[in-house]
């Protein structure tokens, strides 16, 4: 068999150039270092405290089935069907009656039904962000949102934050020198630190953001999750964020995250803003899950409840382990719902580096370094209660014990 010479071989495929690179804000922003930590973590004789996964033994698998048996009987052609973007009118209907029962005057109208509340928080990315936008978010921030916000091309400062949440000075201050755009908050069971902000300072966020000229988004996917405490109310139903105010929720804890439903409701110009950029995104979510879930509405509050109970009963178990498991001179919070606590160790102990340590000692955590904007406390730790029964939380934390002390 004879070679064929480089001579012969055509000009077009010797000279190919490479393929143009990727996008910059592609290049800039990484993955989501939590799904990288549950994807080492994910053997079975791991206690993993390191997900944001509800527990999958509370799922109303029967009452979900049903209300999906129920709609492909009797409105078949309406279910599999393409649907409006803006939403399955049923659906926002009585979403729209759930806020408005809770303080929160609500029309369907008001509402954008979304691929998960993830998605919402894109489609504002995409109808509120211009590249180089300042955005301020709280310290530290739920991790997916510094994703979005860094994919829109933004400057994303955090703002200074005690145990109440949202410093109000630092808050002005960084106002009047950065002149942002929007706040970003989870105000309620923040993931990660599970701390809530009280009324007051909801209402003090309010009257900054009337007097500055200030979208809010308030992200809102554990509110319903409360295990003990009064509620507080909403920062969009509070006197001068009506205007400015876009609250994001979601049925991923509180009904099945595999469904992927989640909403906005927001003023008309940003909601429609929104509608546009779903178009083009996904045309509208599915149609099937949306009408199943209108149906499952009629059932939530009782199932909710059933959650509540199992998780209240976790995260105490976690709180009672937590002064045997973690160093001397360790704090933490002590949330009143949601699913998450926030521990920070004591100098000079770095919960990056010992993480590889905690996994060989078969559990594992989510280090804080990642859920920082800026200047990461790398003595802070993330763990999520509400997978593992009492009994398995306690020899989780008797692991990590193990491993903090090794």
């Amino acid at each position: 068999m004879t070679a064929t010479p480089a001579s012969a071989t055509p000009a077009s495929v010797r000279a190919s150039a490479p393929p143009p690179p990727l996008a910059a804000r592609a290049r800039a922003v990484g993955g989501s270092p939590v799904r990288e930590i549950l994807a080492v973590t994910a053997r079975p004789e791991v206690i993993n405290f390191a997900g944001g996964l509800p527990a999958p033994e509370l799922f109303d698998r029967e009452g979900i089935a049903d209300a999906f048996r129920a709609v492909l009987e009797e409105t078949p052609e309406r279910a599999l069907q393409y649907s409006t973007t803006e939403g399955e009118p049923a659906l926002r209907a009585g979403l729209a009656a759930r806020l408005s029962a809770r303080g929160l005057p609500t029309d369907a109208d008001d509402l954008l039904i979304t691929t998960g509340s993830q998605q919402a928080l894109s489609l504002l990315a995409t109808a509120l962000v211009e590249p180089g936008d300042t955005v301020l978010v709280e310290s530290p921030c739920y991790l997916a949102a510094l994703q979005v916000f860094g994919l829109a091309g933004a400057r994303v400062l955090p703002v200074p934050c005690d145990a109440d949440g949202v410093d109000p000075a630092a808050l002005a201050e960084l106002i009047r020198t950065e002149r942002p755009k929007l706040l970003y908050l989870v105000p309620t069971f923040q993931n990660p630190t599970g701390r809530t902000m009280p009324a007051a300072r909801r209402a003090d966020l309010a009257e900054t953001a009337a007097r500055h000229g200030l979208w809010i988004v308030e992200d809102d996917p554990y509110g319903e999750l409360r295990y003990d405490g009064e509620p507080a109310p909403w920062i969009a139903s509070l006197p001068g964020a009506e205007d400015r105010t876009i609250l994001l929720g979601s049925f991923s804890k509180v009904m099945a995250p595999g469904l992927r439903l989640g909403w906005l409701r927001a003023p008309g110009g940003p909601r429609r803003a929104c509608a546009v950029a779903k178009q083009a995104a996904d045309l509208h979510t599915p149609t099937l899950n949306q009408l199943a879930a209108a149906r499952y509405l009629d059932v939530l509050d009782g199932h909710v409840a059933k959650v509540r109970a199992v998780y209240g009963e976790r995260r105490d178990a976690m709180l009672a382990g937590l002064a045997d498991a973690l160093p001397a001179g360790s704090v933490w919070t002590r949330p009143e719902g949601g699913m998450f606590l926030w521990a920070r160790l004591p100098e000079p102990y770095d919960t990056t580096a010992l993480l590889r340590r905690a996994v060989d000692h078969l559990v594992a955590y989510v280090p804080g370094e990642p859920f920082y904007a800026a200047d990461p406390d790398r003595s802070t730790l993330r763990l999520c209660f509400v997978t593992q029964t009492p009994e398995e939380i306690g020899e989780g934390l008797d692991r990590l014990a193990g491993a903090l002390t090794a």
